[in-house]
């Protein structure tokens, strides 16, 4: 435990990408493979079961501390971190636990599932009096299933690469899928030769980068290019290997039993294929808005109504593997062909479809499409070199998204919230209101993203002048500060005062020479719901 957590504060200590790599390689060169298995299961976002509520935590914390819970409060609202918080009202003993940290993994955190809650407590209560400051506050955060620290998936592999000499796509892809963080894993993980047993991993997905500016400038020939329309639906990866379908999210999640008219027709596959692709709401030959798949992520029961309602394809755009074969080296036009063949013996009407090409001559021609991505229910262009092979996460050069401009609005600062982790001790979660037809200021989105580190702390002190009341961490603030807020998507919603929610809000800017009265109407917002909505 006392590794991981000078590992976890020098991570955290340091925003320089070598100095974060060669932490990691030291590491994992000196750890025990039972410890350095769950380091990497941790580092890469994955977290056991939470096993005990938050406000659970908090309260035996107060009760250890010997506060009361307003001052606990106050404390919260004041660090703004939960485990940051019982770290530090809790009694310093002096102690250091040298217990390893699987054994503290594996005995204290997954042995608390499923015990009565006084037996909790004392096992909690147990902990936090043989840690040091810093192995509470980590501890915390593996127990409140909040873990994170400033490394990448990515920064993470190429460590591991470093350490056993393999190359970074090897290790990504056999951290793709569900495995368990065990010794055994861990050595597979970094030996030279090893064979895959598990028949649902997926593959590591290949990520496009925005492009800025004119693609005809920067990217030559446009028969150079395959161009398809980005679909706005969850990016997946259908298998079909020894019999058994499976099918992951980006998220890597196994959403098998989700979508089981996709699962259905996948079985017609043949054996050892993997298909990249888009889920997507569909009917009558034709996309739905994402909010009709919405209603459906996270359902596991299905009902028959829901079913007919929100039918859901497989839209398939590249192969990664066929016959057994990984295919990803192919070059792109050699993989559309061979999936192109897969799909054609499928029906048109079917839940397994072809991403459609979209066929122009010149750049110009493509601007022009691309205008159209709305009324298409799209969100812009893929551009995708056609002798590119299938790379492994976010790199330049091959793949391209030319997303529409996104929805804008003028919206006006109407509450404020302290923020979390660094940001703790300034206001910087925001909410904004548009004028109702009343003259009155409806709340319409939130943001937590957009403006610069001096920008951050000119709003804060704005805050700090200009609150009206305070709710809890909220602040009501005086109106007076514009900001035009960006975001990809809207739709109606009854769970929102404003009836309308948006999709990834967040500031382009901080609208200094707009006055209050010329911030954007919620008529004006109503305006651009799509009429499928």
């Amino acid at each position: 435990m006392k590794a991981f957590a000078d590992l976890y504060t020098t991570l955290d200590e340091t925003n320089k990408t070598n100095a974060k790599i060669e932490a990691l390689r030291a590491y994992f060169q000196g750890a025990p493979p039972a410890d350095a298995a769950w380091v990497l299961y941790f580092l890469i976002g994955r977290r056991p079961r939470r096993a005990i509520a938050v406000r659970k935590l908090a309260e035996w914390a107060a009760q250890e501390a010997d506060i009361p819970d307003w001052l606990f409060s106050e404390s919260y609202d004041a660090v703004g971190d939960i485990a940051e918080t019982i770290a530090l009202i809790l009694p310093e003993t002096g102690a250091v636990s040298e217990l390893s940290l699987h054994d503290w993994v594996e005995a204290r955190l997954l042995g608390l599932q499923g015990l009565p809650e006084p037996e909790q407590r004392t096992l909690i209560l147990q902990a936090w009096r043989e840690q040091s400051r810093q192995q509470r506050f980590i501890w915390n955060k593996l127990i409140t299933g909040e873990f994170r620290v400033g490394v990448s998936q990515k920064l993470v592999t190429r460590a591991l690469a470093e350490v056993s000499g393999l190359d970074e796509a090897t290790l990504a892809h056999r951290l793709m899928g569900q495995w368990e963080p065990t010794p055994a894993f861990y050595q597979a993980l970094l030996a030279s030769e090893v064979q895959d047993a598990q028949i649902s991993r997926p593959y590591p997905f290949f990520l496009a980068y925005p492009i800025e500016g004119d693609p005809a400038a920067t990217l030559g020939e446009i028969h150079e290019w395959q161009t398809e329309w980005k679909w706005d639906g969850i990016r997946a990866q259908l298998i079909r290997r020894a019999g058994e379908t499976f099918l992951w999210s980006r998220g890597e999640e196994l959403v098998t039993d989700r979508y089981p008219e996709v699962v259905a027709a996948a079985d017609q596959l043949p054996d050892g294929v993997v298909l990249d692709g888009e889920l997507l709401p569909w009917k009558a030959g034709l996309v739905l808005p994402f909010a009709k798949l919405q209603q459906r992520i996270g359902r596991k029961s299905l009902s028959r109504k829901l079913l007919g309602d929100v039918p859901v394809i497989f839209l398939a755009y590249d192969l990664l593997e066929y016959n057994g074969v990984d295919w990803r080296a192919q070059p792109l036009h050699q993989r559309r062909a061979q999936l192109t063949e897969i799909i054609q013996a499928f029906s048109q009407e079917g839940p397994l479809l072809l991403s459609p090409l979209v066929q122009v001559d010149s750049w110009a021609a493509l601007a022009e499409q691309r205008e159209e991505s709305r009324g298409r229910m799209v969100e812009g262009l893929m551009l995708k070199r056609i002798d590119s092979p299938y790379r492994v996460g976010r790199q330049r050069g091959d793949w391209w998204k030319w997303k529409i401009e996104p929805y804008t609005v003028d919206a006006v600062l109407i509450n404020a919230q302290r923020g979390s982790g660094k940001r703790a001790s300034l206001y910087t979660d925001y909410t904004f209101g548009v004028w109702d037809d009343a003259g009155n200021l409806i709340p319409f989105a939130k943001a937590y993203s957009g403006l610069t580190d001096a920008e951050i702390r000119q709003v804060d002190a704005f805050i700090r002048r200009n609150t009206l009341e305070k709710f809890g961490p909220v602040r009501t603030v005086k109106p007076e500060l514009v900001f035009e807020l960006a975001f990809e998507g809207i739709q109606q919603s009854s769970r929102h005062k404003s009836g309308i929610a948006v999709r990834f809000p967040r500031i382009l800017r901080w609208r200094q020479d707009k006055p209050l009265a010329e911030a954007d109407t919620l008529a004006t917002i109503r305006a651009m719901l799509p009429t499928e909505a």
